[in-house]
């Protein structure tokens, strides 16, 4: 293990990190809101610790191997997910606690939009600015960033790419070098970005609401700049124009690469997750509809419809973003929706959950099993789309899902041993795991009034979820250590 390398590696990204307390700072200077003085405060601190951790190791230049990619991963978001937080100690109002504060860091870096904070609407513009702007580093994963300037360091990037990127298929690359990989995910993301915000701004958000939004939509991340969410714009036009561009964040960024790159939209059409992605958000809205309808909650069919389409996108997505509070609607719809954030969105997307292709594939292995009862002789492979996959790719998502389920059962019931009840419990460890945010029971509005306990157990909830489970379950392996 070249522990010298990640060393140098780590505090040369810990020192870059410290540049994104800068515009925080600038959005004070500009609102005049009184709270520039942290950000200033932890950047110092930040490029400091940084480059003396970079500075003796600076030669150190040895040739990463997959264990190494894996533990810089998994360092790289604990470390910068302690050091998002120094702004939040800093601050003198409002007066964080280190859970809340490591909480709310880790909550904005994993984009699960889960908050101990109320009241938001209050805060300083700048402290509202910094948790829109930790999703949308994290949104993407600032791991890709980085690797786009591994190269230029003397370290290839492709065991990090591996490590970092979501879904069952890790090898495949848009373009042939990693570091153009990166790039083009970044410029696909930042066009996106500035879409989304330029299209709220259209339809009556302020800029600064405008920008921040975009941030935590194209992450999928759910933080808001006010307590009531989208809910407290009351346009049926801003629900949508959030609801469009969840939906295309949730999908594969290399397909929108592929789109752009042929100039045709023949790649959407083609891919089979999509099309099975599409084919849940449909039927949610449709039973989401449904149900409210008959219940009357709304007062008109184009409330109910427009409040349908929001939320059932919206949680399904893992994005968390609310117009109502859900979690008062008939009690089937926020179990449906929650057990809907289990399915996420599609690989290779900003969105949290199992991920769509997973999932399809379980119910793929499922239906062979069934036929192969009826036909014991029969060889049947599991297709996705025209090609046949190896069984070590189902092996593997029967490995994730195992691993997931376990992860899961583990941090509810340590939830439970803090107290927390059982509904509350359920709804938390998936709104972390998922990266979803909201819960029900006790944090169906925010996080605030659970024990620090409860918060720290969360919390590795919530890097377990970005990092898909194996990327750190694998560090507790003797074999990573022997290897």
């Amino acid at each position: 293990m070249q522990y010298r390398t990640i060393i140098r590696i780590l505090g040369l990204l810990v020192a870059i990190f410290s540049v994104t307390m800068i515009p925080p700072a600038l959005v004070s200077l500009i609102y005049k809101d009184g709270g520039g003085f942290p950000f200033v405060l932890a950047f110092v601190f930040s490029v400091i610790i940084g480059l003396s951790t970079w500075y003796p190791n600076r030669s150190e230049k040895a040739d990463l191997k997959a264990r190494e990619g894996f533990l810089i991963v998994v360092l790289f978001w604990l470390v910068l997910g302690a050091f998002g937080s120094l702004p939040l100690i800093f601050l003198e109002e409002p007066n964080l606690s280190l859970a809340d504060a490591v909480f709310e860091s880790f909550s904005g870096l994993t984009t699960t939009g889960a908050t101990v904070l109320t009241g938001i609407e209050f805060l300083p513009k700048s402290v509202l600015y910094y948790r829109q702007q930790l999703q949308w580093l994290g949104g993407m994963g600032i791991i890709v960033l980085a690797v786009a300037v591994l190269p230029m360091l003397g370290v290839g990037g492709m065991q990090l790419y591996r490590a970092e990127t979501p879904g069952p298929v890790k090898d495949s690359k848009m373009t042939p070098r990693i570091a153009d990989t990166a790039k083009h995910l970044w410029y696909i993301y930042v066009s996106l970005t500035l879409a989304c915000t330029l299209a709220y701004w259209s339809a009556g958000m302020g800029w600064f609401d405008a920008i921040c939004h975009a941030f935590s939509t194209i992450a999928i991340g759910g933080f808001s700049t006010y307590d009531a969410s989208m809910g407290h714009f009351n346009s049926p036009l801003i629900n949508m124009i959030c609801v469009f561009f969840l939906l295309i964040a949730a999908v594969n960024f290399s397909l929108h690469y592929a789109v752009v790159a042929n100039r045709s939209l023949r790649s959407y059409i083609r891919d089979p997750e999509l099309k099975v992605f599409l084919f849940i958000q449909g039927a949610l809205i449709l039973v989401c509809f449904a149900v409210l309808s008959s219940h009357n909650i709304f007062e008109s069919g184009d409330e109910t419809l427009n409040q349908a389409i929001f939320q059932a996108v919206s949680i399904s997505t893992t994005a968390g973003f609310a117009t109502d509070n859900f979690s008062a609607w008939p009690i089937f719809l926020p179990m449906l929706l929650i057990f809907s954030s289990f399915i996420g969105g599609c690989a290779g997307s900003t969105g949290g959950g199992m991920k769509v292709v997973r999932v399809f594939l379980l119910y793929l292995q499922g239906i062979r099993e069934l036929n192969r009862l009826v036909h014991p002789r029969a060889i049947y492979s599991i297709k996705l789309g025209r090609k046949a996959l190896p069984d070590k790719v189902v092996e593997a998502v029967w490995g994730f899902f195992s691993a997931y389920a376990l992860v899961f059962v583990i941090i509810m019931l340590m939830l439970m041993g803090t107290g927390m009840d059982n509904i509350t419990a359920f709804s938390a460890t998936a709104a972390c795991l998922n990266n979803l945010g909201p819960g029900l029971g006790d944090v169906a509005s925010h996080f605030g009034d659970i024990t620090d306990t409860a918060k720290w157990i969360l919390t590795i909830a919530m890097v377990f979820g970005r990092l898909e489970i194996f990327t750190l379950l694998v560090l507790f392996t003797p074999t990573f250590w022997r290897g």
